[in-house]
């Protein structure tokens, strides 16, 4: 069997943790050269089968999950995984010291029409005293997090990642064939003029919200005193590393559209890794009412709505909430 004790090099760092991040990103790279191959790989469209979720598979969905679920499993370091894709989640190496969540292609909807789309992937410790089959083993708060990121499939290939010590941005070198550091410290801005939310949804959204969007779009004249832009890419990985890159607040928050789904994004799969990033950069990320990553999950499937992005227009929305 495995060994459970940690293999730590000279400057600390978890030699498991470094060799299973390098195989999410091996898979992400893959999964990159099938993006930018489009109708040429013939992986365009979609299957008949449904998801979890209740959503239509693309090609590519099944594709980047197959591909991560088999390179992750075979590190041997890793307890189970669970995705967003699978209704279940599956059991590794009973030895494993990690457990390993992701959505394999966050915006998939996004792929027919050539736009952005993204892995998101979170990393946690896998706990001893719970059988690898058993789904109890994911059900730990987004604080307990060891690692997350995102590989963005965009004009050029981007992973976003932090272990806890900030957040940094990488670039995949095609010619080379790895993933060079392009951003040592990444800070989000904690002011901004940008927002980017689903306003095809405005008449749905709770009262607190409704007012922050309103008062956004009365703009200078405003009670904000200054006019704002809505940017939105339908798809969070695009959102999020805007967010990053040069701040801004997401959101997707509750709604009353569907009685049996008042939240859209998935808290293990999207919300906690990119709440992790967030705050490691300097944001603030939340429901309206509580700390994303303070939740302690029941589902591995469960949906929490999201604001995040820079510190001082999240906390200003949250006030709106407050009222």
């Amino acid at each position: 069997m495995r060994r459970l004790a940690p293999v730590l090099r000279q400057d600390g760092v978890d030699t498991d943790l470094i060799s299973l991040i390098k195989t999410i990103l091996a898979a992400c790279k893959e999964i990159s050269f099938r993006v930018g191959q489009g109708e040429l790989a013939g992986v365009l469209g979609s299957t008949l089968d449904e998801n979890i979720q209740g959503e239509t598979q693309k090609k590519l969905d099944v594709l980047a999950n197959e591909l991560l679920k088999d390179m992750i499993l075979e590190t041997g370091v890793v307890k189970a995984i669970s995705s967003e894709e699978e209704d279940y989640t599956v059991a590794g190496n009973p030895e494993g010291r990690y457990l390993v969540t992701f959505d394999p292609l966050d915006g998939s909807s996004n792929t027919d029409i050539n736009s952005l789309i993204g892995t998101i992937f979170s990393i946690l410790p896998a706990r001893a005293d719970v059988d690898a089959a058993d789904a109890a083993q994911f059900l730990q708060p987004g604080t307990a997090q060891i690692a997350a990121g995102y590989v963005l499939y965009g004009p050029s290939t981007m992973l976003a990642l932090t272990t806890g010590k900030g957040t940094k941005l990488y670039t995949l070198d095609k010619t080379y064939g790895g993933f060079l550091l392009t951003q040592e410290e990444v800070a989000v801005p904690g002011v901004t003029a940008e927002f980017a939310i689903n306003m095809s949804n405005q008449r749905h959204w709770q009262p607190g919200m409704q007012a922050y969007v309103a008062d956004l779009l009365e703009g200078k004249p405003g009670p904000r005193g200054k006019n704002f832009n809505m940017r939105w890419i339908a798809a969070m990985v695009g959102d999020v590393h805007r967010v990053l890159c040069r701040g801004g607040i997401f959101m997707y928050p509750s709604d009353t559209k569907d009685p049996n789904k008042p939240n859209k994004l998935r808290l293990m799969y999207e919300a906690n890794p990119m709440s992790f990033l967030v705050e490691q950069a300097g944001g603030l990320s939340s429901t309206g009412y509580q700390r994303i990553m303070e939740i302690e999950p029941t589902d591995i499937h469960q949906r929490v709505a999201v604001i995040l992005g820079s510190k001082h227009e999240v906390e200003t929305c949250l006030k709106y909430h407050q009222s």
